[in-house]
């Protein structure tokens, strides 16, 4: 062992890894089932090393029951179906309109071709618009990947009115017609620049540059994390390119099933690193990056509340306090996802969890939230930024923001954990919304750069009411607080009675969530 040791010393990963051996010798026998009793341990096992997106090599089609049903003719290109799938399973592509018609006439005839013709829609976005700037219009498609989509429906809730998209249960034929009309879709090559309006930044989706994670992680079904990865990937891969990109992940669910051997759905380069210490992991990193002159790579430090809030908050204050360049994205789920939902300190008072159940005599977890972001603002020059990937453009200007920003950033995004939270697989985006409507957790972007003041520099752009104590909603006329949103979370449940009348716990939480919304206003001049 010491020789192989000594030898593997001597290697880098490029010596090591064959890409093309790994993918059909290793993730062949994954796939085959034939892994454990068929593969020796070698040197890629030895230097735990995965090549790029072998996650997309993946499937998933035996998951679910049901997949996503598109209906051309409601569409209107918003994109959010293809912004907030967790699973990179629902594309979409504009395509000039006599590119697709040659494409379509090289299909034989048949089933097949006349479901394929049948995903594509005449939307003002792509087709009315371009004619009338004396463009060729273009046709945008939507189209399932049958072995990554995990049947959440996350993509319906996220069509909303439009219902363009609706849940069928899979038949015999389902799979091997979404497969065909799925190669068919890989064989136009990308939407051609002249669609891709960067103004419109849900668009970004639409470029390869932007699509860096690939479908096949080993998430739940409708994972909030994967969401807020995509994105945080599509908005820096869009400006800067795959190869500017790298990745430090602390231990918790996106190591997981970021890299469950020999599975990863990273198109750039990445490492993990141990619970507490990603952030000095980073700081290492960076200052060799620097010394090679590689200023201008951007490098993401990722991890959850229990990574970044609880035992890694020493190392990503010191880093914050270097003032080095180095961006943190913090997976906020409020509890230790990981290790079965204990709480951490980011959780909600009276939250039922691991190790902080609600009982007879204690009701949940009895310490108040810690505010990551509210205490990131206290370090010098910081730019800070804490929002939802439900919050579409919210999510992407601030993590171009970040990226531009010459020096340390934090990006905290609240990312619903379907199981822990006790919601349904479809409900990442919409609980998201409701935190950020109820006060639970707020929006905010924090800018050194826009003045000397906390007020100038501090927006609450993005709440509703930002004024007002609650946000009253005008079709119920009801205070959206926090009783209404826990109200839709098992892990409160605990404490309405049968009648939804709250207890006093969960009406002190409610008094804690408006004191730190109280403190923010103040902190932005609003009130």
């Amino acid at each position: 062992m010491s020789t192989l040791v000594s030898e593997l010393n001597k290697k880098t990963a490029h010596d090591i890894l064959d890409v093309q051996d790994f993918n059909e010798r290793i993730v062949g026998a994954y796939n085959t089932g034939t892994a454990e009793n068929g593969l020796p341990a070698d040197a890629t096992t030895a230097r735990s090393l995965i090549p790029a997106g072998t996650a997309a090599l993946r499937d998933f089609s035996y998951i679910a029951p049901d997949i996503p049903k598109f209906t051309s003719g409601n569409c209107v290109a918003c994109m959010e179906c293809v912004t907030q799938c967790p699973d990179t399973a629902i594309l979409g592509k504009a395509i000039p309109e006599s590119k697709l018609e040659e494409t379509l006439s090289k299909l034989e005839s048949g089933e097949l071709k006349g479901w394929v013709s049948e995903q594509w829609a005449d939307t003002n976005k792509f087709y009315k618009v371009p004619a009338k700037q004396g463009k060729e219009p273009a046709k945008f498609g939507i189209f399932v990947d049958p072995t990554k989509c995990k049947g959440c429906a996350e993509c319906v809730d996220a069509c909303g009115d439009h219902e363009a998209l609706s849940m069928i249960t899979k038949k015999d034929e389902t799979v091997p017609t979404y497969q065909g009309a799925f190669d068919f879709f890989n064989t136009l090559g990308e939407t051609p620049s002249d669609y891709i309006n960067e103004r419109v930044l849900v668009d970004m989706m639409l470029a390869s540059d932007a699509m860096l994670f690939t479908g096949g992680a080993g998430s739940c079904m409708g994972c909030g994390e994967g969401t807020a990865l995509r994105m945080m990937l599509a908005a820096t891969g869009f400006v800067y390119g795959k190869e500017s990109i790298g990745l430090v992940a602390a231990t918790g669910c996106n190591t997981v099933y970021g890299s469950t051997y020999p599975y990863n759905p990273f198109m750039v380069p990445w490492t993990n690193s141990l619970f507490e210490n990603v952030s000095a992991d980073a700081m290492g990193i960076r200052a060799r990056w620097d010394q090679m002159g590689w200023q201008d790579k951007k490098l993401w430090a990722i991890g959850g509340d229990g990574a970044m809030v609880d035992i890694g908050f020493q190392a990503m204050s010191r880093m914050l306090a270097s003032g080095m360049n180095i961006n943190v994205l913090i997976l906020d789920t409020q509890v230790y996802s990981n290790t079965g939902g204990q709480a951490s300190t980011a959780t909600f008072t009276g939250q039922d969890a691991k190790m902080s159940m609600v009982g007879k005599e204690i009701g949940g977890k009895t310490e108040r939230r810690k505010e990551i972001a509210n205490l990131c603002m206290m370090h010098p020059d910081v730019y800070v930024a804490q929002t939802t990937a439900a919050h579409t453009n919210h999510f992407y200007k601030a993590i171009m923001a970040a990226n531009e920003y010459q020096g340390p950033s934090v990006i905290n995004a609240y990312t619903t954990c379907q199981p822990e939270h006790g919601v349904a697989e479809d409900r990442a985006m919409n609980q998201a919304k409701l935190a950020a409507d109820s006060r639970a957790f707020p929006v905010f972007i924090y800018d050194p750069s826009k003045g000397d003041r906390f007020s100038e520099r501090l927006s609450l752009q993005g709440n509703p009411a930002k004024n007002k104590d609650w946000f009253i909603n005008p079709k119920t006329e009801e205070a959206t607080d926090f009783i209404s949103f826990a109200k839709t979370e098992g892990r409160f449940a605990k404490h309405f009675d049968k009648d939804g009348n709250p207890d006093e716990i969960i009406m002190g939480t409610q008094e804690d969530r408006l004191k730190n919304w109280r403190l923010l206003q103040e902190l932005a001049g609003v009130i």
